[in-house]
């Protein structure tokens, strides 16, 4: 495949090369990894983040502004290659209303190349009020797409009512570099005398993800008279509210803060006896897959496509989101059963080395890239 053109990628919601990690970050990095393990060159084409959380329409009109000068400045750049240098196609990671793509759509155009998007989301409901213009871009970008990988079964239901002539709807569920994480030798012997290890990785954000950490500290209040200790890695700005709210377990909790090194990282995933995290809004959470990497068992939240990272009833428990007493329950029934949680465990590892590497993500997108390519003339 070494004579085929580079693919434009794009990231509108969070570059790859963002400072702060995330999830959509973490799966921005993996994709461009699985695209160059399909045979395609991926070359980062812009880092204009268009998020606007707040639904500021100046700052949207702004953003437009700035994607129609980016893309005027590519489609020449372009141009100006060797053809077999230009791209042959573009793909844009994660577009929904307060994150559209104003480039890809119109480079993919000038060109005349394919458009592609993973993870794209349909959000009928913001067609008006203050996202009303990034809802356009968004909505405008998933129609021209000429295939949308669908990486959650949540997504897909809007997708296909909305779905394009001609347009496929491919499924490309979240997946991990396994290679990443070295597992041919365990780095630590699992810690004993504190009773069963519950682990959460969440950054410290007001909004969502502050929301689930006050559902996790009230659902642990209601195991307190279990065995068990939390290892919780993670900092940002509501880092002080989320201190408060585990204070009264006193020496129970351990904070790690911030953890970026992988292994660090991975010896605090390798200690965990189950992962905990109420999900709240989650798309589909990167480390609930990391945790079944280890071994490690989960409890969540049903929220958005959680249920597309977690096997409910083999792989963890999910519950009634932003129920914390449905949470305190099932992290009661695995605490207390640990041969379960051990089967669990085993059917977690399973599940994320045989159904969730990069090889089988870089086939799926060779298997809907290839066809695309070969009709735009490659």
């Amino acid at each position: 495949m070494s004579d085929l053109r580079p693919v434009a990628f794009y990231a509108p919601l969070k570059s790859p090369d963002h400072p702060s990690p995330s999830g959509d970050r973490t799966m921005a990095r993996l994709l461009m990894k699985a695209l160059a393990k399909a045979g395609y060159g991926p070359m980062l084409a812009s880092e204009l983040r268009t998020l606007d959380k707040a639904g500021d329409p100046a700052a949207q009109e702004r953003l437009k502004r700035e994607s129609q000068d980016i893309a005027s400045r590519l489609i020449a750049h372009y141009r100006a290659l060797p053809e077999q240098s230009r791209p042959g196609l573009w793909f844009t990671y994660h577009v929904y209303y307060k994150a559209p793509d104003w480039i890809g759509p119109r480079v993919a155009d000038a060109l005349g190349i394919p458009y592609v998007i993973a993870e794209g989301s349909r959000a009928a409901k913001r067609a008006g009020g203050r996202w009303a213009l990034a809802h356009e871009g968004a909505e405008a970008a998933l129609d021209r797409a000429d295939s949308i990988f669908v990486m959650t079964a949540q997504d897909r239901e809007a997708l296909e009512l909305a779905q394009a002539p001609g347009q496929i709807l491919a499924d490309l569920p979240p997946f991990l570099d396994v290679e990443e994480w070295r597992l041919d030798e365990r780095l630590v012997d699992a810690p004993g005398g504190d009773g069963p290890r519950l682990l959460t990785v969440a950054m410290m954000r007001q909004g969502d993800k502050l929301a689930s950490y006050r559902i996790l500290a009230a659902s642990l209040e209601r195991v307190r008279h279990l065995p068990w200790v939390l290892d919780i890695v993670g900092d940002g700005d509501a880092r002080e509210e989320v201190s408060r709210l585990f204070a009264p377990f006193g020496g129970r909790i351990q904070f790690h803060g911030q953890v970026e090194n992988r292994t660090e990282l991975r010896m605090i995933y390798e200690c965990a006896d189950l992962f905990v995290w109420p999900a709240v809004n989650e798309a589909y959470g990167m480390v609930l897959l990391e945790a079944q990497l280890f071994g490690c068992p989960v409890v969540a939240g049903s929220y958005g496509g959680v249920a597309s990272v977690v096997k409910q009833h083999e792989t963890g428990l999910l519950c009634q989101a932003g129920d914390s007493a449905a949470f305190a329950e099932a992290v009661s029934a695995l605490l207390t059963n640990p041969d379960r949680r051990n089967q669990f465990g085993t059917a977690a590892r399973d599940f994320v080395t045989r159904e969730r590497d990069l090889d089988r993500a870089a086939f799926r997108l060779h298997t809907v890239l290839a066809p695309l390519l070969a009709a735009a003339g490659e």
